[in-house]
């Protein structure tokens, strides 16, 4: 059994809620996952104040394996030239070199691509070929029994709730791609709302045979959620065995001065 515990979105800056970091933390402790994913946007503005937050609280997370990527919050917005010539800088000075990196851990290999794109994008972004060249060689060098997770900010699957948020170009040939090299599970965030859905939702010829299971992370600690999730927070954890994946959803109550878990979902592996 594989514990993740799965968060996006923090926004450390003015949306940023300390209490609630707080929350996700204190969760972490009490789950003991096997390994925690912050899906991007640690930042609300990409300033070096808010990495040097953003770098001490997931300095507290030192007891467990983390995978984080970029979100479109972490990189300039209105600082053109920085933009231009230099989006990254502070991601990398403050978080890591490292933009698509692979993990490890017992039974998984969890890949974080960068879908950022500083050029073509304010909110959406893009994930490249050659990133799908790296997916696959990483995945070449992966037991067959392995759990194979791909962490990205951005969305390839639409929310359920019929919100008008824009989707990843090529999202259909991405899940496609994803589906032959064998993607078990996709984690994100960025649409401040956690749900689960499926590629087949997308690619209905995923549901004969390869359906990936995509989870979305709510925001884990900020005040920017949205839809039925607006004021709220959440995240997620996950339990994956060799029959399934069950996803609980956990929601900040400040009367309970916590995150509190709510009905769990359960995917059987292979639907």
């Amino acid at each position: 059994m594989l514990t993740v515990l799965h968060g996006s979105d923090v926004h450390f800056g003015k949306p940023h809620r300390p209490g609630v970091a707080t929350g996700f933390r204190e969760l972490a402790r009490r789950v003991a996952p096997d390994v925690v994913v912050v899906a991007g946007d640690l930042t609300q503005r990409a300033k070096v104040r808010e990495y040097e937050q953003a770098r001490a609280y997931l300095g507290e997370f030192k007891d467990v394996p983390l995978v984080v990527t970029p979100g479109n919050h972490d990189i300039p917005l209105y600082r053109l030239y920085e933009r231009l010539f230099a989006p990254f800088r502070n991601y990398r000075a403050f978080i890591s070199q490292e933009l698509d990196t692979v993990t490890r851990v017992d039974g998984a290999v969890l890949v974080a691509l960068n879908s950022v794109d500083p050029h073509r994008g304010l909110i959406n972004g893009r994930i490249e070929d050659g990133q799908l060249r790296f997916l696959a060689r990483v995945f070449q060098e992966t037991s067959g029994a392995d759990v194979r997770i791909v962490v990205m900010h951005h969305a390839l699957a639409p929310p359920p709730d019929g919100g008008s948020d824009a989707v990843l170009p090529r999202n259909e040939f991405l899940l496609d791609r994803f589906r032959e090299l064998g993607v078990h599970l996709i984690l994100s965030g960025h649409l401040h709302r956690g749900f689960v859905t499926s590629s087949s939702e997308v690619r209905p010829d995923h549901r004969d045979r390869g359906d990936i299971t995509i989870v979305h992370s709510g925001t884990a600690a900020s005040s920017r959620g949205r839809a039925a999730e607006k004021g709220e927070n959440s995240v997620n954890v996950l339990k994956i065995s060799t029959e399934g994946i069950e996803v609980t959803p956990f929601w900040f109550q400040e009367n309970r001065s916590g995150f509190v878990a709510r009905e769990p979902i359960t995917i059987r592996r292979g639907e």
